[in-house]
């Protein structure tokens, strides 16, 4: 067993560091990486005991702490790996209900305490035929064009938001869709009353959040910088 999980560390470093970084290798080797760190934890313990009950005559001298340390390195590989991919942007809209009664300060500034960076921002009135390209997965649903005539019937605040994170707990300082199945604390559970009038739109996952960003933003209106509160927000200790 524990040749084993030397092996595939080893296998997986070697892959890791011999190919450029632009190489499919690199990301093979990554995959590879994750694999054998998920061994490495799931039989570390199990490692630790059979090399008490080894006889220490039979094993050479720093052999437990190289066996250790190859799969070690590929976790820290991997764990950075996972660290950098959780950096994400999604797409959130203030709807006209919300532009129309001053809660724009109020939502930005909830994005903003939480951490996330404000990489684009646009007050725009879309005509129904940019809503029905918004709402295109609802144009089977009886609502739909009601929904559209909403959605094109004043200002609506587009923005991009971007950290680690941001569209999953994006939807969760939005709320559920239903103001009345929101938590207290949310977007909607604190500032909306009916479905209708849910002051709000968040991106429901990353293809959705990349094609929506693309639907109202060019790429030109992208900003990309660094922020001084993200060593306070991100730093490691």
């Amino acid at each position: 067993m524990s040749s084993l999980i030397c092996r595939s560390s080893a296998r997986a470093l070697r892959s890791f560091f011999a190919a450029p970084r632009s190489a499919p290798l690199f990301f093979e080797g990554q995959a590879t990486a994750a694999a054998a760190a998920t061994t490495f934890r799931r039989n570390a313990s199990s490692l630790a005991s059979f090399y008490q009950r080894v006889d220490s005559k039979h094993v050479p001298r720093g052999w437990f702490s190289g066996a250790l340390a190859l799969p070690a390195a590929v976790y820290m590989l991997q764990d950075n790996e996972a660290h950098a991919a959780e950096l994400e942007r999604t797409f959130i809209a203030i709807k006209p209900d919300g532009v129309q009664r001053g809660l724009i300060a109020e939502i930005i500034s909830r994005f903003e305490r939480k951490g996330f960076k404000l990489v684009a921002i646009k007050l725009v009135v879309p005509s129904k035929e940019f809503a029905q390209k918004h709402y295109h997965d609802l144009k089977e649903r009886p609502f739909f064009n009601g929904l559209c005539d909403f959605l094109s019937s004043g200002p609506v605040l587009a923005m991009v938001w971007e950290g680690e994170g941001a569209i999953k707990y994006g939807r969760k300082l939005i709320g559920a869709t239903d103001p009345q199945k929101s938590e207290p604390g949310t977007i909607r559970g604190d500032l909306a009353v009916v479905v209708g009038r849910n002051i709000i739109h968040g991106s429901d996952g990353p293809e959705t959040a990349k094609d929506e960003i693309a639907l109202w933003f060019e790429p030109s209106e992208l900003v990309s910088y660094t922020s001084n509160a993200e060593n306070w927000i991100y730093g490691e200790n």
